[in-house]
């Protein structure tokens, strides 16, 4: 790449150990947020466009290892080995409820109507947990066929994809029959399933191979073998005419959509790239690290746009803070005890 269109990305740190998932908000009257999932058991919520700390939510007692914000960034949810989900103030950084499970808990994601939370994991079921009655047990889905990777909804509430760590393809359950209705067939286990912003693609990752879904009739549209395994794979939201990438060599690549041509190649951090996802506005992706970071990348990077961050940064934790109060935490955002990592 020529010298002048190296990205410099935003360097965000405060984890102590890797960061295994990452999830942007929608954009909110109060701009959009980034939550992150981490082996050293605290996900932290950031602003999505500055990366500047907000606060971290303290409670588990083991590996997070999924996280995510409802669609008005009010309130988040966490899944950890310490075989529990719980639901967050993201204002105040409170617990709202623990969801007690019987194994190590993988994934959960709110419902686009922010009404229920799915979770899922080693125990292989799906569950539907109402938010309006907490207490009520959950509504529980058919039996998975492996443990749990990822979850996430579709079709307006009415679907939801599964992945599971042990075996390939992406599973759609029927919500009202609790049934699979369709699997999209992967030759590895998928590590990383998104669905696009407007709904009319699904991204997975499985092995060394991207591919991209029709979400409506579940025909596969586009394919592309990567340069190593990857693990995460983000869909660029606004035109959909590039996508980001990031696996086991470290590196953040950027693809064109229509030809699998490699656009672009960011380095940076120093240890696989767990995840990676595209902010809603497009201008900027996320990646997290085994080593314990998270970088922040401006699409279309320039000096210019790079000093504009800059100082967005170095003002903006000011701004954030004074709005958001209450968040009891430590300023480093680190551990006083190592948690479990299972």
């Amino acid at each position: 790449m020529d010298k002048k269109k190296v990205a410099v990305p935003l360097v965000c740190h405060g984890h102590s150990r890797p960061v295994v998932d990452l999830f942007y908000s929608p954009i909110t009257p109060d701009g959009f947020f980034l939550i992150s999932a981490s082996k050293d058991s605290h996900p932290m919520l950031r602003n999505g466009e500055t990366g500047d700390w907000i606060g971290t939510f303290e409670g588990h007692k083991g590996a997070v290892w999924s996280s995510c914000l409802d669609n008005n960034a009010l309130r988040a949810a966490s899944a950890s080995a310490d075989f529990s989900a719980k639901l967050w103030d993201a204002l105040t950084g409170d617990v709202l409820h623990s969801f007690e499970h019987k194994h190590i808990v993988r994934a959960c994601a709110f419902s686009e109507d922010t009404k229920l939370l799915i979770t899922g994991g080693f125990e292989k079921i799906l569950r539907v947990f109402d938010l309006n009655r907490l207490d009520a047990p959950p509504t529980e889905i058919d039996k998975s066929p492996g443990s749990i990777r990822t979850l996430t909804w579709l079709h307006s509430d009415q679907t939801i994809l599964s992945s599971c760590t042990d075996i390939g393809g992406v599973r759609l359950w029927d919500v009202r029959s609790g049934k699979i209705v369709q699997t999209l067939e992967t030759k590895s286990s998928v590590t990383s399933a998104e669905v696009s912003q407007d709904g009319r693609y699904i991204t997975t990752a499985d092995g060394s191979t991207v591919k991209f879904w029709d979400a409506n009739h579940f025909g596969l549209v586009k394919s592309y073998d990567m340069p190593c395994n990857i693990e995460s794979a983000s869909l660029e939201p606004k035109s959909g005419e590039k996508f980001v990438a990031g696996g086991e060599d470290m590196w953040v690549r950027v693809f064109d959509f229509y030809t699998g041509e490699e656009i672009g190649c960011n380095k940076g951090h120093h240890g696989p790239v767990h995840c990676v996802r595209f902010s809603p506005t497009g201008e900027s992706y996320a990646s997290g690290s085994e080593d314990g970071t998270i970088r922040i990348w401006q699409t279309t990077p320039n000096h210019e746009e790079n000093e504009s961050s800059s100082r967005r940064v170095k003002h903006g934790v000011d701004e954030v803070a004074k709005k958001i109060e209450g968040f009891h935490i430590n300023k480093e955002g680190k551990t006083a005890e190592k948690p479990s990592d299972a």
